[in-house]
């Protein structure tokens, strides 16, 4: 699995539209054979900063998504809202392919 990370600081003047500008581009990712999530969060300590958590089955798959033309056309789209470059952390997990249960919390009944 190849899982991706961005994190996007945008224009104060585009941070209310934001997730607007990106709907087209995260609904045909979505719609991506090899993608396995891509998911929007808004920071709860900056709201004009906006982190992207992407995975695609392999490098294959993430080089037909870099190659797209909904990817291209969502990057010059962006160009004009970010506020400075994003920041990425990109790495293969190999043996994943999506979320894993995370061990420390399970749901309990309220007392």
């Amino acid at each position: 699995m190849i899982f991706i990370t961005v994190k996007f600081t945008v224009r104060p003047e585009r941070s209310d539209d934001w997730l607007d500008l990106v709907d087209g581009f995260t609904q045909a990712t979505r719609r991506e054979p090899g993608n396995l999530f891509f998911e929007w969060s808004r920071s709860v300590d900056d709201p004009h900063q906006f982190v992207l958590v992407e995975a695609f089955r392999d490098g294959e798959a993430g080089k037909e998504h870099v190659e797209s033309e909904h990817f291209k056309a969502a990057m010059e789209a962006m160009s004009y809202a970010v506020a400075d470059q994003p920041k990425i952390v990109s790495t293969e997990i190999p043996g994943m392919d999506g979320w894993g249960l995370m061990g420390e919390v399970t749901p309990r009944d309220p007392e």
